[in-house]
């Protein structure tokens, strides 16, 4: 069995396909006349334009499920970080009450 990878590595790997694989059916449409070409030499910066804004919805509607497990388990790490703040601030303070109760 292999371990499933970092949710937040497997989001971001997820998104930047959904974005080249727009890149390159954009740029297909426009190498073919479908959509129109940029300005002089500016038709890669528009396609990469283009591909920005059509894989944003995409990956928003597409990558719903991987972008939940990667909320879960930042908002899990959040709350592990929050116990050990908790936990280090009452060690402190009952060594603070044990050093002014013997002083």
């Amino acid at each position: 069995m292999t371990p499933k990878p970092n949710p937040a590595v497997r989001y971001t790997a997820m998104r930047l396909g959904v974005f080249a694989a727009s890149f390159v059916i954009l740029a297909v449409m426009v190498r073919v006349g479908a959509l129109p070409a940029g300005l002089g030499d500016s038709n890669y910066l528009w396609v990469m334009l283009l591909s920005i804004v059509v894989s944003a919805p995409l990956s928003f509607i597409l990558l719903r499920r991987q972008r939940d497990e990667m909320s879960e388990q930042i908002v899990g790490r959040v709350q592990k970080s929050k116990e050990r703040l908790a936990a280090n601030r009452s060690r402190e303070d009952e060594a603070d009450d044990e050093a002014r109760g013997t002083a």
